[in-house]
């Protein structure tokens, strides 16, 4: 009889638990839409907590998690600039639709600050300002990161020419080419902790809790299978004692048959006594390191604030951005800049609170000897908010870059080999090339919540460079329940692998 009833108990508790489990740890979702257009409303902020807050999506689209850790407000704050900073409490969010009225820029009475100021004088109080408001302080950031990139092959001319190598052939070539996708995409989202560190001594870690990436493996097979059975052949066919001379125009290189078939060995050995590293946590650290530092290092392109010489300047009006008053001011190239946009700045600190940027001119052309290279997009939005320590940090980030690059030349690969007597040419390939391809990548970064760290806890991170992305077919928003993500968009939503392929 005890057991049956410690049986029931169990089973009662078990029951509670998760019911409990299932009413603390809720997730709210919704639309966010102007009220007049019925549009939704991109990139505007949801505060729920105490340094924790979402983002919309490109569509107006948001969703947060809330467990029985999260400090919650009075209610959760809706706020994009433009628009009617709103409040409401969390039974209010059954309706899956949420409408925002426009406002008004206020444009008197409502902040203190010196309206006496010269457009000049506060850029320059800003830049006197910028190591205290966005210097490098010990900082650790939950992020969500998005990668959403879109490549097509404009034109892929390869002219057979010649080939003393039988299966090397014109019919060989051209079936490789046709298999070769025309349009490819590629999405990856990265959810982590990123520790950022006080002193350039110090480097940046990063901790990630979980990732996915979403494409059509059959598109990246193609590719494998003509290098497969490139090297299958050439392996075959060349002499190890050999070395290749490889020539397109005017420039040529040598490299040893030996060192190519030996590089393949080794690369099994190696993986044999140490575990396999993946790109995923240096190129997640490399990609957060861009956009945290794009507009402050001269390094990157976008040089408002670094070159603000370049820019004319004009004091368009006052709005707010997270509760603190800012001055609006545009700016336009003066003939050497590249960029046209806003810059939002406190009022009281001089921060940059936020920064939209659009490029009018290519930042980065070039063509030589058949190689061409055009980045004729470089736009986006970067918004800093307030952390616990006093400075400002990366609250979110959009950017997208756009290229076109393009190989117009010939191509020579030719077998030569000192040891064998007579000609030491023995096999030649010859094509000419014409190849025009486009790539247009976006990066989206929204931190969810901000706390102080320090060096300790930065050294104690350890990093997993083996950490493999999740790889899915289709969009699962089962993959990410429970985590606050940025919601997808609808190509990410609606994209699906071919299985026919």
């Amino acid at each position: 009889m005890q057991a049956k009833n410690i049986c029931k108990t169990s089973t009662l508790l078990t029951l509670f638990l998760f019911v409990t489990a299932q009413i603390i740890a809720q997730t709210y979702s919704s639309k966010l839409v102007d009220t007049k257009t019925k549009k939704g409303i991109p990139y505007a902020t949801i505060q729920y907590g105490e340094n924790k807050g979402v983002i919309t999506n490109e569509e107006g689209l948001f969703s947060f998690n809330i467990n029985e850790t999260t400090k919650l407000l009075d209610s959760v704050y809706i706020s994009s600039m433009g628009y009617e900073k709103i409040g409401f409490s969390l039974e209010q969010f059954n309706d899956s639709i949420i409408e925002v009225k426009p406002k008004a820029i206020e444009l008197s009475g409502v902040y203190l600050f010196d309206k006496d100021l010269e457009v000049d004088e506060i850029i320059e109080r800003m830049k006197e300002n910028l190591d205290k408001n966005h210097g490098r302080v010990h900082l650790k950031k939950r992020f969500f990161l998005r990668q959403s990139e879109y490549n097509s092959m404009q034109k892929v001319d390869v002219e057979f020419v010649k080939s003393t190598i039988e299966e090397i052939n014109k019919k060989f070539l051209d079936s490789a080419i046709s298999t070769f996708p025309s349009r490819y995409s590629y999405f990856i989202e990265t959810l982590g902790d990123y520790y950022l560190s006080g002193s350039e001594e110090e480097k940046e870690k990063l901790h990630i809790v979980k990732a996915a990436e979403l494409y059509d493996k059959s598109q990246e097979i193609s590719f494998e299978s003509f290098g497969e059975r490139m090297e299958e052949i050439l392996q075959k066919r060349l002499k190890k004692d050999s070395y290749l001379k490889i020539k397109s125009g005017w420039f040529g290189t040598k490299v040893q048959v030996d060192s190519i078939f030996e590089a393949t060995e080794d690369s099994v050995n190696l993986e044999e006594k140490a575990p396999e590293k993946t790109y995923l946590l240096d190129n997640r650290k490399f990609t957060l390191a861009h956009l945290h530092k794009r507009a402050f290092e001269k390094k990157y392109a976008l040089d408002v604030i670094k070159k603000t010489g370049r820019y004319e300047f004009e004091l368009i009006g006052y709005t707010d951005i997270q509760d603190e008053g800012v001055y609006v001011l545009s700016f336009k190239s003066k003939g050497k800049g590249d960029f046209e946009g806003k810059l939002f700045i406190n009022v009281n600190d001089f921060a940059l609170m936020q920064i939209d940027y659009n490029n009018i001119k290519s930042v980065k052309k070039f063509k030589l000897l058949g190689f061409s290279l055009n980045q004729h997009t470089y736009n986006g939005s970067m918004v800093f908010s307030k952390t616990p320590l006093g400075n400002y940090t990366l609250k979110f980030a959009r950017h997208t870059n756009g290229t076109t690059v393009g190989v117009d030349r010939p191509l020579k690969i030719v077998e030569k080999n000192k040891f064998v007597k007579g000609r030491r040419k023995q096999n030649e390939l010859k094509v000419n090339l014409d190849i025009v391809s486009n790539q247009s990548m976006t990066y989206e970064m929204v931190a969810f919540d901000f706390s102080a760290s320090d060096s300790k806890a930065l050294n104690a991170v350890k990093e997993d460079s083996t950490l493999k992305a999740t790889y899915l077919k289709s969009y699962d928003p089962e993959f990410w329940r429970g985590y606050n993500i940025m919601e997808p968009n609808q190509a990410i939503r609606e994209f699906t692998v071919d299985e026919r392929n």
